[in-house]
């Protein structure tokens, strides 16, 4: 018997949420003053307290013994953020049946991660961090903050997408005739010749694998040495500048 989606059809849309278990919104930091760079990345629960928020600014600028005027960055740089999150609740998006692909291709410390899979949008108990957690086991990654950077990753996509099935909605009202949508690929898991399931972390994830593909789709983990993480920093250095 074939499930109902809990995400909308064109004809019958849902209140906008992010597809995982605990609808999080990921927050990204990068704040630079007077030469003094901080960054982070981290998840926030959207039903929390304002004053919660600087709280967390005091608290981080304490800890890491930033300069006090890192305070007021902070709070502004996440409250905007949360800001542009609630700007979308309440409105309808809908998706159908569809799974996403998701792009892994990022640094952390010394260890580069780079992976390709699909992600089912229909399955609201996701956790990308039970996903990053397990991924890090199977490819024997010991440092501590690949996961959660992993995991990040996976819900700024994951967001994305929901606000693009959010704008979806209001520009197939304006024109009739309506937009495809984003360019992700789409493909049901009625059809078994689209879609084979390769590897199923658990009934918190969603990951998907083409049976195809699983070659040019293996994850790749490299550990960099010093001389390579200091080429890839330089290298970013200019291209900021």
């Amino acid at each position: 018997m074939k499930s109902h989606s809990p995400w909308g059809t064109s004809k019958n849309p849902v209140k906008f949420r992010i597809p995982t278990a605990d609808n999080l919104v990921p927050i990204r930091l990068d704040i630079e003053i007077d030469g003094q760079r901080f960054r982070d990345a981290f998840i926030w629960n959207p039903s929390d307290p304002d004053s919660e928020v600087v709280v967390f600014a005091r608290r981080t600028v304490k800890d890491l013994k930033l300069p006090p005027a890192f305070v007021t960055q902070i709070a502004q740089s996440i409250q905007t953020q949360l800001a542009e999150f609630r700007s979308y609740e309440g409105q309808d998006m809908y998706n159908g049946e569809k799974v996403v692909p998701i792009k892994l291709d990022l640094r952390v410390n010394h260890t580069l991660i780079k992976d390709h899979f699909l992600w089912d949008l229909n399955n609201f108990e996701s956790d990308p961090e039970e996903f990053a957690k397990t991924f890090c086991k199977d490819m024997g990654i010991v440092d501590p903050e690949v996961g959660p950077a992993i995991a990040i990753a996976i819900r700024e996509q994951l967001y994305e997408i929901a606000v693009q099935n959010v704008t979806s909605v209001r520009e197939s009202r304006i024109n009739k005739k309506g937009r495809k949508g984003f360019d992700y690929a789409q493909a049901s898991k009625a059809n078994g010749n689209a879609v084979d399931l390769f590897k199923l972390f658990g009934n918190k994830s969603s990951v998907l694998r083409k049976r195809k593909e699983w070659d040019a789709y293996e994850p790749i983990v490299d550990l960099l040495s010093n001389e390579e993480v200091d080429a890839l920093e330089a290298k970013q250095e200019r291209s900021n500048r």
